[in-house]
């Protein structure tokens, strides 16, 4: 059962009792590493006892489960596992979309200016290509009710504007940006559009046959609870051989383990971007996590995750604002997401945090706000706890 706000949601496994971590914290600090569950824990501790004792005389199997990791990854998305690489995290994915893009001189692509900082690099190194790289001004994160990601991104989109990059989800504010509005916008300029979907993806459902974005990165280790370092990529499969790789191995070509030092041909689908060895263990610990999320519905009608995740939040803001605090949130429920940031007027707030962690109570700190972070597993009693735990510092 997942327990929400006022009432009790079927599901097809209790995700509370999947976190050991609840025995003891009320963790908030998903959008930073968020804990693993027991089922996931135990795919890489089996994995480990494997590959000390019987070496890689298990790999075939190990590389079928892995398989079964694209298969839960692709139902998530609601693509197809043609489209799914599965890659070491987020950085990498966005590296190997900016790199693969036909660019010519003269070429432009938008992102904003307040996005991570993984999702910045890369398209700025462009430059050194003669790309013309748009930083489209965002509101600071104490003005996030009034932002529109169509309204400031469209005015530097023009005939030379190739890709369009945005978070889904903005990791200092908790914006989660209308994708579909968005993706429409600019498709119709002609503009492909990725997302960083690493502050959204397990949290939140996401069908990229609703909304056809063409590019998407993630690492698991947020919202998914899967482990560091197993992260995804997809590439709608119309764009497949319009972008150029430059990120390729030995596992990027047909017939693979051939290890043929004259093969050229890279395969047909997504895998291409696969050029090395697989995190094993992150990747079958991420299936797992996956699995167990979609078991808990996060992808169905009403969505109970989902729903538990958004009714918390409200309690977290309603009970903060009603002992002072200043909670930094957008107006439109429709870009509400996990992540509240806000702060304690006079406090600092990495004393806040310091002195909540003491309590067994765990968020983090970004650009001067305390970020905190609810996942489906979380109850009214942990946003008790953090709540107890601010009060005394406001007595």
């Amino acid at each position: 059962m997942v327990k929400t706000l006022g009432t009790v949601v079927k599901s097809g496994r209790d995700l509370r009792s999947e976190m050991p971590i609840a025995s003891r914290f009320a963790y908030f600090d998903h959008a930073a590493v968020s804990p693993l569950p027991a089922i996931s824990a135990k795919k890489i501790e089996s994995w480990a006892n494997e590959a000390s004792t019987l070496g890689d005389t298990l790999w075939p199997q190990w590389a079928r489960d892995v398989e079964a990791t694209r298969a839960q990854v692709a139902g998530l998305l609601d693509a197809n596992e043609s489209e799914i690489a599965l890659v070491p995290n987020t950085t990498f994915g966005i590296n190997a979309i900016a790199s693969g893009v036909p660019w010519q001189p003269g070429d432009s692509m938008v992102v904003p200016g307040n996005e991570f900082s993984s999702n910045l690099l890369p398209w700025k190194m462009l430059t050194h290509r003669g790309v013309d790289v748009r930083i489209a001004t965002m509101p600071p994160i104490e003005a996030c009710s009034n932002v529109s990601m169509v309204d400031h991104i469209l005015p530097l989109v023009d005939q030379t504007t190739k890709i369009v990059s945005v978070s889904w989800v903005s990791y200092s504010s908790g914006f989660r940006c209308d994708l579909a509005e968005l993706c429409e916008s600019l498709h119709a300029r002609g503009v492909k559009l990725f997302v960083d979907a690493i502050q959204g993806l397990g949290a939140f459902p996401l069908s990229v046959k609703s909304i056809p974005i063409d590019f998407l990165a993630a690492d698991g280790h947020k919202w998914m609870l899967g482990p560091e370092g197993a992260g995804l990529l997809y590439i709608r499969g119309e764009h497949l051989d319009w972008l150029q790789p430059t990120m390729v191995g030995w596992n990027s070509v047909v017939n693979s383990h051939h290890f043929s030092p004259e093969a050229s041909q890279l395969k047909a689908n997504a895998q291409r971007y696969e050029g090395g060895s697989v995190n094993m263990p992150g990747q079958l610990a991420l299936g797992a996590s996956i699995e167990l999320l979609r078991e808990c519905n996060l992808a169905e009608d009403g969505r109970p995750l989902t729903k538990s995740i958004t009714d918390h939040c409200n309690y977290l803001v309603e009970s903060l604002r009603r002992i002072g605090a200043n909670v930094c949130r957008t107006d439109d429920p429709n870009c509400h997401s996990g992540i509240v940031p806000f702060t304690l007027p006079g406090i600092d707030s990495a004393a806040v945090r310091a002195h909540l962690l003491k309590q067994d109570v765990v968020l983090s700190v970004r650009h001067g706000f305390l970020r905190a972070a609810v996942h489906g597993y979380n109850t009214t009693s942990d946003v008790d706890r953090l709540v107890e735990g601010v009060s005394e510092l406001m007595r």
